[in-house]
């Protein structure tokens, strides 16, 4: 087939193709630039979530590394508070008896004796066991305890007085009344190791 076309159409026809084909390229290369847009704006998305995500995560670890701590600190504050607790309880009842029993021998009335002394694991109150001569000495020793000026007991209360007479014993007993009493130390008293002075 021959062209017959004057060479100026030929050339118009030449450069439509071109631009043509040129159009198509500029095209491609916008949904190119247009993709590499979007998967740029989608990782730099990813990048700042996985920022955000890693920040929380710190955030959540020291939190609960605080919070251990504090619980390991109220723990040890716990244990120690406990100790010492214990040590002051063990301390308070703690009696010095070498002391305790000359004050009370010497609070005893003519006529009486301290035959046993124990410490009430329960109230924490001491059980004193006397003998007497009588029932008024026996009710005595009760009085001469609870004195305010022997200092040794803030109260002794009666349990029970016990008067037995026996006929048919060759050597009658010289102290037949046996009195039972409980006593609770005062708060200060010089009988505990709790209470004592340290000394200069």
């Amino acid at each position: 087939m021959i062209n017959l076309l004057p060479p100026k159409a030929k050339s118009d026809y030449q450069y439509a193709r071109r631009s043509l084909a040129l159009r198509g390229w500029v095209i491609a290369l916008a949904f190119v630039l247009v993709g590499l847009g979007g998967l740029m704006t989608f990782g730099l998305l990813q990048i700042h979530q996985a920022i955000t995500d890693n920040k929380n995560q710190v955030a959540r670890a020291q939190a609960i590394l605080a919070k251990e701590k504090l619980t390991q600190t109220e723990s040890k504050v716990k244990e120690i508070s406990s100790s010492l607790r214990l040590a002051t309880q063990v301390l308070s009842n703690e009696i010095l008896f070498s002391k305790l029993i000359t004050q009370i021998g010497a609070a005893m009335p003519p006529g009486a004796v301290l035959s046993s002394l124990n410490i009430n694991k329960s109230s924490g109150a001491l059980d004193l066991n006397a003998k007497a001569r009588d029932y008024v000495t026996a009710s005595q020793v009760q009085v001469n305890l609870s004195s305010s000026k022997d200092k040794i007991f803030a109260r002794a209360d009666i349990v029970n007085i016990n008067c037995t007479t026996s006929k048919t014993e060759d050597k009658p007993d010289p102290y037949p009344c046996t009195i039972t009493l409980r006593a609770l130390f005062n708060d200060k008293n010089q009988f505990l190791f709790i209470n004592q002075e340290p000394k200069s």
